[in-house]
């Protein structure tokens, strides 16, 4: 089992790529947020974005037992612990958390103390636990959805160097309109930036990672799933499957993402109706903002939106 990560800035479309891959049959999608960031973590980045959305650090010292505690994977542990207040609680996920915690010690037992091994263990645990997990026997990847995780892009490559990050981008005004959305939403001007560094890193990634560092528009994965998440599972080795065509979870088809994500509809007129939620005035200063990465980022890809143009324009 290998091991491949999206990542994505808030709102650009993290969770519907990982909700779309949910079905392929080669692949063990995680159910939630991985969430892999551990305290430990403390760079120059660390008060820009969550400590839970990084690529974990661990005491070379430690024990199982306490690596377990340290992922912060707040959405999974929420619902296995305090099911009554987790956004999931209505999902039908069947695991013990006692069972998974045995998986994830038994796993390390034998191997290496490595970052690569616990964060193994993390993934394994987590689907040798999952006692109505819908399997095929035939799948050969494990999948994590951990927004910005291109932040750390070069640990996880050092950590996988065989793995593939895909990194999904979407048009930062219908980003902002959705984050606004959230109890606590960022600033423009922080969402802008934050937008940027993300846009920018990835970019570079793809160069760096030739191959294993997949950018993927939402504008193209809702028009085109099979054009746009098919050329992307073709470059990781894998066949398209029809059942990636559509959100689903564990197999079941969704009508509705969230709560998985603020996107609530993958379609091209969900997206379009949500850039213009915001005003003139949001609009004209997101757009001085984002201007030099959005260009970068879309220029020489799929043909942009006629909409967007005339926006950013």
């Amino acid at each position: 089992m290998n091991l491949i990560m999206i990542s994505a800035m808030y709102e650009n479309g993290g969770n519907t790529t990982h909700r779309m891959l949910d079905g392929h049959p080669e692949l063990h999608v995680y159910p939630f947020e991985s969430q892999v960031g551990t305290p430990l973590v403390n760079d120059y980045l660390t008060s820009y974005v969550p400590i839970r959305y990084r690529w974990p650090e661990f005491p070379m010292d430690g024990e199982p037992e306490r690596d377990y505690e340290l992922f912060w994977d707040e959405e999974l542990k929420t619902y296995l612990r305090v099911r009554s207040r987790s956004k999931f609680k209505d999902c039908g996920l069947d695991m013990d958390e006692r069972e998974r915690r045995r998986e994830f010690v038994a796993y390390l037992k034998d191997r290496p103390r490595t970052r690569r091994t616990i964060v193994e263990a993390y993934f394994h645990s987590t689907f040798a636990a999952w006692k109505n997990l819908r399997r095929t026997r035939s799948e050969r990847a494990w999948v994590g959805y951990n927004p910005v995780q291109v932040l750390d892009v070069d640990k996880f490559f050092k950590d996988f160097p065989d793995g593939h990050m895909i990194h999904t981008v979407r048009h930062p005004f219908a980003g902002y309109a959705d984050t606004k959305k959230r109890p606590f939403p960022l600033s423009l001007e922080r969402y802008g930036w934050t937008w940027n560094l993300s846009q920018h890193t990835a970019l570079v990634a793809e160069q760096r990672y030739a191959g294993r560092f997949h950018v993927l528009r939402f504008e193209d994965l809702v028009a085109d799933p099979r054009g746009a998440l098919g050329a992307v599972l073709e470059l990781m080795g894998f066949e398209w499957d029809d059942a990636c065509a559509a959100p689903t979870f564990n197999g079941q088809r969704l009508t509705d993402i969230q709560p998985w994500g603020t996107i609530r509809k993958a379609s091209v007129e969900a997206h379009d109706a949500t850039k213009r939620e915001l005003s003139a005035k949001e609009q004209e200063q997101l757009a001085m903002l984002t201007r030099v990465m959005y260009d970068m980022m879309y220029e020489g890809r799929a043909e942009r939106s006629v909409a967007a143009d005339a926006v950013i324009a």
